[in-house]
């Protein structure tokens, strides 16, 4: 059932109070639905204190014209450091002082106020989640896995990383046993990353499988790869539900989003890209187990037919669908790809609300993050204010007046 928020209809009590912001005359998207008819949404500190249809006095207020205020946007998969060009410490050195406050700041600027990191190096991410949570780094709420975990020579680390072992290293964790897989899920815990990812990529290593050979038109390599072995598979999964994190697996083929959903995953990473679902017990199975699918169609939708079809599948089914762009360095923009995520959910079939769902709450589920993702008291103050309606027209979205983070106004394009 849809969450409702708390809608204050009335002043009475609140004829004195005065909140830090006021957003006046806006109508409001909660990361639901519309509400009816033009709301006030008070801000004090960094939570939100009030949804009122009736006017509320702020110290500050911002006239939103009949705009639309939402929850700001979430991207639950992306790469964030340059795997193109970190190969060595210094290098690194150069990425992190001289291109990370630019991209950060990149998502802000096209409304994105929290992101998740699916594979970046360990101590390089949780660093830079330390600096922007200590406020000495400016940008979006970052959540983090850490690297991401595959076994032996899987992918990435034989594919985007196959000739820079500098950065195999690190953005990977590459397992040859159940205990080396347990070990390490424990490490990245042990580190308080956000969540775990497991990658699972192309076809099982059982008799009579078709083989999968990765490719991707960023690189000039073409690898084929076997899935990761099920008994690492569910190692991986036990122990992070053991840890208290959420646990997603990188998959592409039908056969390995049964596997990882019948392993216990929470939620499938690409899902199924390079062939048509056509197994509909797959999709009353993600039903059954309360699966997110992330579609990533920035990544996939140029390159593999069938995955719009797949989205649509899904979606129609009421599979929960989470906004994911798989944002890596080298190609388009930061920020801007997950509009172009959103973008691509609707030319896929979805509605435009179900595509707005699927980049706030349906995201913030996804990470599990219920203080994110919904206008209504108590959630925090992460917005966004359009000047157009992206109900009716998800491009919409590039329609950004004003980006609020934390209660503060970060971005104000009015």
């Amino acid at each position: 059932m849809a969450h409702e928020p708390e809608v204050t209809t009335s002043t009475e009590g609140r004829d004195l109070a005065t909140y830090d912001l006021v957003i006046r005359r806006a109508h409001v998207f909660d990361g639901h639905k519309a509400l009816a008819g033009p709301h006030d949404v008070a801000i004090n500190g960094g939570e939100i204190a009030a949804v009122s249809a009736e006017p509320l006095r702020g110290r500050k207020e911002v006239d939103a014209a009949e705009g639309w205020v939402m929850p700001g946007l979430i991207d639950t998969h992306l790469h964030f450091y340059d795997v193109l060009a970190v190969s060595d410490q210094e290098s690194m050195r150069r990425f992190e002082e001289d291109e990370l406050p630019g991209r950060l700041d990149l998502f802000l600027q096209h409304g994105v106020t929290t992101i998740k990191s699916v594979g970046d190096p360990t101590g390089g991410i949780l660093e830079t989640r330390a600096k922007i949570a200590a406020g000495t780094l400016r940008g979006p709420r970052l959540l983090a896995t850490g690297c991401g975990i595959t076994g032996r020579d899987g992918h990435p680390a034989a594919t985007v990383f196959g000739g820079n072992p500098w950065a195999r290293a690190r953005f990977t964790g590459e397992v040859d046993s159940v205990r080396q897989m347990r070990d390490l899920v424990h490490h990245l815990a042990d580190r308080k990353v956000d969540a775990i990812k497991l990658l699972s990529e192309g076809a099982c290593a059982c008799a009579g499988s078709p083989p999968y050979v990765w490719r991707n038109a960023a690189f000039p390599v073409a690898v084929e790869l076997v899935r990761l072995p099920l008994d690492f598979l569910r190692a991986g999964i036990e122990t992070g539900h053991e840890r208290g994190l959420r646990v997603t697996v990188h998959t592409t083929q039908q056969a390995a989003a049964r596997e990882a959903i019948e392993a216990g995953a929470d939620g499938l990473e690409h899902g199924v890209t390079v062939e048509p679902i056509t197994d509909h017990s797959l999709v009353e199975l993600m039903l059954e187990r309360d699966i997110t699918y992330t579609p990533t169609l920035w990544i996939h939708d140029a390159t593999h037919p069938d995955t719009r079809g797949n989205v649509k599948k899904v979606a129609d089914a009421g599979v929960r669908i989470a906004l994911g762009s798989d944002t890596f360095s080298g190609r388009g923009l930061f920020g801007a790809n997950t509009l172009e995520e959103a973008e691509l959910m609707v030319a896929a079939g979805m509605t435009p609300v179900q595509s707005l769902v699927a980049a706030t709450s349906g995201a913030a589920r996804q990470c599990v993050r219920p203080d994110l993702g919904t206008v209504a008291p108590g959630k925090r103050a992460d917005l966004i204010v359009l000047t157009a309606d992206p109900t009716q027209d998800i491009s919409n979205l590039r329609a950004l007046g004003m980006t609020i983070l934390n209660g503060e106004i970060v971005v104000d394009k009015r």
